[in-house]
């Protein structure tokens, strides 16, 4: 991509800057997720930031896995990333790598910054180490062990290596300033033990490195010329600097730059918060479509090129601010209009009888996929029979004000067809409308208020003998707040966040759709066929967004705020 087409900001102004006075021979960045939990949608934006600053630049992109704590990591979430950072449509080629690779190389920089008097092993508990740290306005007291000799605070590190010590009886940290006002300078731990078993490297280790001096090291290794962070490691910086700086590595060294997080209202973006979801069973797993996780964001039927346009949009910032949702819903809708094919379906359907029309009538209707553009794609043949489907909301025995659809005595227009006009209805035994009576019009026979003839409001439908059983899911915001506490997550939970439709009807064209086949039902949203749709039954189809914002959370059809 020339310079002049690249979207400007902070960060590519910094690059620009590097590779105008020579700092760095070109462009390397990483993406570095703790394998504990599923990505969310934003890691995504990181994703996205990282490769395509490479891409852009020409340079290259690590994928590198910071697996430093066992105790939550697994091998299934080390599979779920790789599965999302492809799916995103990013490629690390062969250069995929783990802080794992580097357990000795960090092993041997720690005991070089023990013998340089840059560290120390300490004996205070993990409480009495909260204790002696300080407040953010008061100092820092000394470790009773701060003085303690290279040679005596490497035989101890050594023996922690060798498992001789309990978890929290000793740590390594680093020396530099219990009165510094950056909170992280303040003796940061650099080891500590943990006896639990490694995902890739089992029980070799029993003491693992902590993640702002596994972090910044392996960036060096690794050859990174720009460490992309998120703004909460601004602080951090100076201790990344520092380690790097003790440690003599040769220059060039990898500058970090931060950006703010994506904060997405209705949701939680918290590792910790969405993994109590899971297992409390609110939501039926990491890929539920409601939850922000990019695994549920597939699931649901969000294509990859809209999540890259949504972080296109929402861009990059140096400030924190939420992110309202109808930016992802609007980029979906964005992505999907142009690309999927227009067809009917009914979601809650009452059968419609034509009294008119004798029994076995049926009249062939050619309608295109694309209304708009009706040499794309061919055409389907929709049938006319004498019962049908039309959706419950679009008939209404006593009529509100401003109700234009099928009531007693009015008419309306079946798409692509005929006019009906409303006959009568019949009602079960709870009191619900059970059938509706109309009669097949050639034209509409009622007038305006100005006397002309009237154009009746068009309503879709299916044939009921020929249509096709399906279940559909409709997803809506898992909180009903914008910006959810995670406090007290029950009380903020939307519990209307999925309504099922066992019952829907689609057109006989959609015998054919395929797993992960998007498509817009018409007045209904977009959807998807869910992968995990049922073999030999009827096909689940999930609804991956409305035509239009519609939320009683917020104005139907309103545009979302520039970010």
């Amino acid at each position: 991509m020339d310079t002049e087409e690249r979207p400007k900001n902070f960060i590519r102004t910094f690059i620009d800057e590097d590779l105008a006075s020579s700092r760095y021979p070109g462009v390397a960045t990483r993406f570095p997720p703790e394998p504990n939990g599923y990505l969310h949608i934003g890691h995504a934006k990181s994703i996205c930031l990282n490769f395509g600053l490479a891409r852009d630049y020409g340079g290259h992109t690590n994928l590198r896995f910071d697996d430093t704590n066992p105790a939550k990591e697994e091998t299934e979430y080390v599979d779920s990333i790789q599965e999302d950072v492809r799916w995103l449509g990013f490629s690390w080629d062969d250069r995929i790598y783990y802080a794992s690779d580097y357990f000795d190389r960090l092993y041997e920089c720690a005991e070089r910054l023990i013998g340089d008097g840059w560290a120390y092993v300490c004996d205070l508990s993990p409480s009495e180490l909260r204790s002696y740290r300080g407040t953010l306005t008061g100092p820092g007291r000394d470790s009773p062990f701060r003085g303690r000799s290279p040679e005596e605070s490497l035989d101890l590190f050594r023996r922690m290596r060798a498992g001789e010590f309990e978890e929290g009886a000793r740590s390594l940290r680093a020396r530099i300033d219990m009165a510094s006002p950056n909170i992280n300078m303040r003796d940061p731990a650099v080891y500590r033990i943990k006896k639990a078993e490694h995902h890739r490297t089992g029980s070799k280790w029993v003491i693992y490195p902590m993640y702002d001096y596994a972090h910044c090291v392996s960036d060096a290794i690794e050859g990174i010329s720009h460490s992309i962070c998120t703004l909460e490691f601004e602080d951090h910086r100076p201790l990344y600097d520092w380690f790097l700086e003790k440690l003599g590595w040769p220059r060039p060294r990898p500058r970090q730059i931060e950006f703010a997080r994506l904060n997405l209202e209705y949701t939680v973006m918290s590792k910790r918060r969405l993994l109590q979801l899971v297992k409390e069973g609110t939501v039926d797993g990491w890929d539920d479509p409601r939850l922000p996780t990019v695994a549920a964001i597939r699931r649901r039927g969000f294509t990859p090129s809209s999540i890259r346009l949504f972080c296109e949009r929402i861009g990059v910032a140096k400030k924190d601010s939420w992110i309202e949702l109808e930016w992802l819903e609007k980029a979906a809708r964005d992505d999907l209009n142009p690309a999927v094919k227009r067809v009917m379906a009914v979601l809650d359907p009452v059968k419609v009888v034509l009294e008119n029309v004798p029994e076995g009538f049926s009249r062939a209707i050619d309608a295109p996929f694309f209304p708009d553009e009706p040499g794309r794609m061919g055409s389907r043949e929709l049938v006319l029979t004498k019962e049908i489907f039309i959706e419950r909301d679009d008939f209404m025995v006593e009529p509100s004000p401003g109700f234009l659809r099928l009531s007693p005595g009015k008419e309306a227009r079946l798409r692509w067809a005929s006019y009906v006009k409303c006959l009568g209805h019949e009602t079960d035994a709870d009191g619900r409308v059970a059938l509706v009576r109309c009669e097949l019009l050639d034209a509409p026979t009622g007038l305006d208020k100005k006397g002309r003839p009237a154009r009746p409001n068009i309503i879709h439908w299916v044939p009921a003998a020929l249509s096709l059983p399906a279940s559909c899911r409709i997803y809506d915001r898992l909180f009903k707040v914008p910006r959810p506490t995670g406090e007290d997550l029950a009380s903020e939970l939307n519990p209307e966040s999925l309504v099922v439709r066992d019952g829907a009807r689609l057109e006989p064209s959609m015998a054919s759709a395929a797993p992960w086949e998007r498509f817009q039902f018409e007045r209904l949203g977009y959807f998807m066929v869910d992968p995990g749709s049922p073999a030999g039954g009827p096909p689940v189809f999930n609804r991956v967004v409305a035509l239009k914002d519609g939320w009683k959370g917020g104005a139907a059809g309103a545009k979302p705020r520039r970010p």
